[in-house]
């Protein structure tokens, strides 16, 4: 694949992940991101399974994520006066292997920054395939044409926007929203429950970290004040300790808000275009994403590599492997299960996890989910 070029939009976890064995195939990399750094801290991600984790010991950096793992938390359930109701165990949000977005995002630019080209504050604002390459004009930078564009670059994928169409067409909204935002308040790692909404403070997703139900509602996904304004109408009248955790969320610098929503697409590509990460596969809060991020960045630069550039061959080939394995992000909505819409429903999530036997099978269907793939050895295929 020597002299390949390759654009990746998006520096966040997929991207870096395909850059780095890209570059290790040979490829000229480039990568853009439109935030103007790196964003550090962010929620916390988890890795599952053998595959997931053989993915990142073949890219040499198991043991470094293991270092700066999180270790996970335990997260208690408490009613309106704060009593405990229940405990939520840290292997069940943390996986096998919890590492804060931010830490693992630095550890993947540390790895390609050597090797790849990365252009920060700047994005795709057209796609044109042709037979030769795709011609690539930024919002700010200079019109570029490479032999392949993947799009690295979330659910809200500019890339899918411009080369498949409409994010309307392949988002589907599932009724619920999510916040997260960082607060310095006191006390001990907690969740409250109201039907249709959950806040938690010092869990594992963020400082404060709150779940809401609601049908789609406008706001432009840059507009921090629109989100907070939003936030705060979400949570009239809640108990507990809610007031004081969403006036900290709205002073907060640090704060964040979108719909909890899932990616559906038959095919990850189109032309010299494909996509991968949350962009082809994503459920937010689902649980696999970075997982899947990982892994899917892994196979098609394996494919790509094998096929020698080929990317119609190599394409196929990501699809036919991946599908089934990815297709674990069609299912569930964490929404309905992190603030259930009756208060039965909270208080029948909130006994499961008092049930150990249940509590049990119900790691090990996920456990099951997340080895669900016959991994390539790629690098040993290449040696040969």
């Amino acid at each position: 694949m020597k002299n390949t070029t390759v654009l990746i939009s998006g520096a966040s976890i997929a991207g870096p992940a395909l850059a780095y064995w890209l570059s290790r195939y040979g490829c000229a990399v480039t990568v853009v991101e439109k935030a103007p750094a790196l964003r550090p801290g962010g929620q916390a991600v988890d890795f599952k399974g053998t595959a997931q984790l053989t993915v990142l010991e073949r890219m040499g950096i198991l043991e470094e994520v293991r270092r700066r793992q999180t270790g996970g938390t335990d997260q208690t359930f408490v009613d309106g006066n704060g009593r405990a109701l229940a405990v939520m165990p840290g292997e069940f949000t943390g996986g096998e292997l919890e590492i804060f977005r931010g830490d693992l995002s630095a550890l993947l630019y540390e790895r390609t920054a050597g090797t790849c080209e990365y252009v920060f504050g700047d994005s795709i604002a057209s796609l044109t395939d042709t037979e030769d390459g795709v011609r690539v004009t930024f919002e700010k930078g200079v019109p570029r044409t490479f032999d392949i564009v993947a799009g690295a670059d979330g659910i809200h994928s500019a890339v899918r926007r411009l080369a498949f169409g409409p994010e309307s067409a392949y988002v589907r909204h599932l009724g619920y929203y999510y916040a997260l935002a960082a607060v310095d308040l006191p006390g001990e790692p907690a969740m409250y429950n109201e039907p249709g909404r959950m806040v938690a403070l010092g869990g594992p997703k963020a400082p404060a970290f709150f779940v809401f139900a609601a049908g789609e509602i406008p706001f432009d996904r840059f507009d921090a004040g629109r989100q907070k304004r939003i936030l705060c109408d979400a949570y009239q009248g809640a108990g507990w300790r809610v007031p004081e955790i969403v006036a900290a969320a709205s002073a907060s610098d640090d704060f964040y808000l979108d719909s909890i929503s899932r990616t559906e697409i038959d095919h990850y590509a189109k032309g010299r275009v494909v996509l991968l990460g949350d962009a082809a596969y994503g459920n937010t809060l689902g649980g696999f994403g970075s997982g899947l991020a990982v892994a899917g960045a892994y196979v098609l630069a394996g494919e790509l590599a094998l096929a020698g550039g080929d990317h119609q061959a190599a394409f196929r080939a990501y699809e036919d492997g991946f599908r089934k394995y990815a297709s674990v992000a069609r299912k569930g909505n964490a929404g309905g299960f992190l603030a259930p819409p009756t208060r039965r429903r909270i208080a029948m999530r909130n006994r499961m996890f008092k049930h150990r036997l249940l509590l049990r099978a119900l790691l090990k269907s996920t456990d099951m989910f997340a080895t669900n793939i016959d991994l390539k050895d790629y690098p040993r295929l290449l040696r040969r």
